[in-house]
C-alpha cells in the first residue's frame, strides 16, 4: 500500500519503520515540524490510506481533511471524541472510511473484551467498588487517555452503579474514580481494581513498547480500503 502518514512523533516514527518492514510505501508525511507537505497535496490516486497520530487538537481537522479528499483514514488521536458525532457525520454523508480506535493494541483490544465482561459478573455478584488507574509517558498530552475513558465507559454501561466517572478519586459511590499518572518514559499501563471488603481482583494491562500500537494500526490500515463507513477494533479482529 501507498500510506499518506499524519504526525510524525514516536508513533508516526513507528509506524513507518513497521510499515517499510510489511512491504509497504510510505507516500508522504504531514507533519508541522518535519514537512512542509498539506493533506491536500494528497489524492486517492497518489496514496491508498491515510493514518493520523497527532494532537487533540488537530486530529479532528486532519480526519475532515482527509474525508473531503476521499482518502480512508485510520486515526489514533486521542482527546477529540467531543467531534466524533461530527466525523461519523461527514463520514456517511461522502461515503468515506474512517477507522478509530483509542488503543491499537491487539491485547489492550482483548483487554477492553474481558472488562466488559468482568464489570457485568463482578455487579451480579455485588459487594465490590471499582476504580481505574492509567499510567504513561510526561509528553502524554491527554488525560485521562483515551484508553482509560473507553475502559471507564465500558464498566459505566455495565456496572449500573457507577453513572459518571471523574480524574481523581471518586467522592460519592456512583462515581468512578480513574486516576491518571504521568511519568518517564512509561509507554502505557491500564489497570481495573474491584475492591470488597474481603478481596481484591486486578485486570491489567502494559505495554512494553510502541510496537503493538503500531503494528495494529497497519493491521487496520490494511482492512479499511475498500470498505465504506465507520470502524473500530471490534470489526477488525471480529469481538
Amino acid at each position: 500500500m501507498k500510506i499518506l502518514l499524519i504526525g510524525y512523533g514516536k508513533m508516526g516514527q513507528t509506524i513507518a519503520a513497521l510499515a517499510a518492514e510489511r512491504g509497504h510505501e510510505i507516500a508522504g508525511i504531514v507533519d508541522s515540524h518535519a514537512t512542509q507537505f498539506k493533506i491536500s497535496d494528497f489524492t486517492p490516486g497518489t496514496v491508498d490510506v491515510a493514518i493520523e497520530f497527532t494532537h487533540p487538537d488537530s486530529a479532528f481537522a486532519n480526519v475532515t481533511a482527509c474525508l473531503r479528499q476521499g482518502i480512508p483514514v485510520v486515526c489514533g488521536s486521542t482527546g477529540w471524541l467531543h467531534h466524533f458525532e461530527e466525523a461519523q457525520a461527514l463520514t456517511n454523508e461522502l461515503g468515506g472510511s474512517l477507522f478509530y480506535a483509542s488503543n491499537y493494541s491487539v491485547g489492550v483490544n482483548l483487554f477492553f473484551h474481558f472488562n466488559e465482561y468482568m464489570a457485568a459478573k463482578m455487579h451480579q455478584f455485588g459487594g465490590y467498588d471499582v476504580a481505574v488507574r492509567e499510567i504513561h509517558h510526561t509528553q502524554k498530552i491527554d488525560q485521562p487517555s483515551g484508553t482509560a475513558l473507553t475502559t471507564a465507559e465500558a464498566i459505566i454501561r455495565h456496572f449500573p452503579t457507577k453513572t459518571t466517572w471523574r480524574n481523581e478519586p471518586a467522592e460519592t459511590p456512583n462515581e468512578l474514580a480513574i486516576i491518571s499518572e504521568r511519568t518517564g518514559d512509561a509507554v502505557g499501563t491500564h489497570i481495573v481494581t474491584y475492591t470488597s471488603a474481603v478481596d481484591l481482583l486486578e485486570l491489567k494491562h502494559e505495554a512494553h513498547s510502541r510496537e503493538g500500537f503500531a503494528s495494529g494500526a497497519i493491521l487496520a490500515a490494511e482492512w479499511l480500503p475498500g470498505r465504506v463507513g465507520v470502524f473500530g477494533m471490534k470489526e477488525l479482529l471480529d469481538l
